[in-house]
């Protein structure tokens, strides 16, 4: 367990951010089975076979279990360096870890290896080699480019809209709203701190003022934390509205017989608030579509709008929320919008 001491002033300094590099590491571990499909079961179905050829090519993707996503044993900075805003391309940071010191590489690598089981010998030799930054930074280029990049609009639409609301919540309110429901893990001590409930250790950090950076993302079924001196204070978590189920079809699909399926589906969307851009790429449609849609929807007052800067951020209203509360129940779903389940993997 984690103890976070937080100032006033830490409100003010922390942020949110989102990482394409990292979003790809966390996307590898479904891809292998590390971390369980949940929501994206069909997801990882389309891409297996594509992924099981990329690691044939790339040992390096295979390699990479040694040093990412360990339970207990530590893991290396320098393949997920520190996201600098909300729009940092995939290439930009991709840069920034091809920039890193070999020596430095071996160093981190080199301890990760000694808290765990021996790896076999061509692992070894392929992460302490003089050129694994390259190597590693090659192999998730190839993963971005040829399986990621494909879906990411719709994935950086369920960060973006995570973090729009739960910026606002942190701005407006402070901490216990920013952190009600980010996860069961977290909790909000109203004398100062933040527990994080993971690990067996009871640890203690201070924040001083520097903030807390908050990373959500699509794929982690659980929180995770970056508490070294090579990285800021950070916490990932596992973005709100991830599995939303769309609508069902067939005889069970009262709600999307009544005001149809897109409608539908951008009710159960808005389970969590989204601008027009996100529902856009959520759904696949363009502007023009997405926001007739929600005219209609504003208009026999299933959901409402609230300006914020120059985007407006649609949510249910209660008529909404009681609509789709009484067919997921005559139907016997759910609209999820989280997976947290399944097991942690710290970053």
């Amino acid at each position: 367990m984690f103890r976070i001491e937080v100032t006033p002033q830490d409100v003010v300094a922390s942020r949110f951010a989102i990482s394409p590099l990292i979003e790809t590491m966390h996307a590898q571990w479904v891809l292998e089975g590390r971390t369980r499909a949940g929501a994206h079961r069909r997801w990882v179905d389309r891409w297996h076979e594509r992924y099981k050829e990329l690691a044939g090519r790339h040992p390096a993707l295979r390699a990479m279990a040694a040093i990412t996503g360990n339970k207990g044993t530590g893991n290396v900075d320098f393949i997920a360096p520190p996201p600098a805003g909300m729009s940092v391309p995939f290439e930009t940071e991709l840069a920034a870890m091809r920039t890193t010191p070999v020596e430095q590489a071996h160093g981190e690598i080199a301890s990760v290896l000694a808290q765990r089981p021996p790896v076999p010998e061509w692992t070894r030799e392929l992460l302490l080699g003089p050129d694994v930054v390259q190597v590693l930074a090659d192999a998730y280029e190839t993963l971005w480019t040829e399986i990621l990049s494909k879906d990411w609009p719709r994935f950086q639409a369920i960060l973006e809209r995570d973090v729009v609301q739960r910026a606002g919540r942190l701005a407006a309110y402070g901490w216990a709203a920013a952190l009600d429901d980010l996860s069961e893990q977290v909790r909000w001590h109203g004398d100062g701190y933040i527990e994080v409930r993971m690990g067996q250790s009871d640890e203690r950090h201070r924040l001083g003022g520097k903030g807390l950076l908050f990373l959500p993302s699509a794929f982690v079924p659980a929180v995770g934390a970056y508490l070294e001196d090579a990285w800021p204070y950070a916490l990932t978590y596992p973005a709100r509205g991830t599995a939303v189920e769309a609508p069902a079809t067939g005889a069970g699909a009262g709600l999307a017989v009544l005001i149809g399926r897109t409608r539908a589906r951008i009710l159960a969307e808005l389970a969590v608030p989204a601008t027009t851009t996100h529902l856009a790429a959520l759904l696949g449609h363009s502007l023009g579509t997405t926001g007739g849609h929600l005219a209609a929807l504003r208009r026999t007052g299933l959901i409402a709008g609230t300006r914020t800067g120059r985007a407006v951020l649609y949510a249910r209203t209660p008529l909404g929320d009681a609509l789709v509360a009484g067919n997921n129940q005559s139907t016997g779903t759910r609209a999820r919008t989280d997976d947290s389940s399944a097991d942690s993997i710290p970053p």
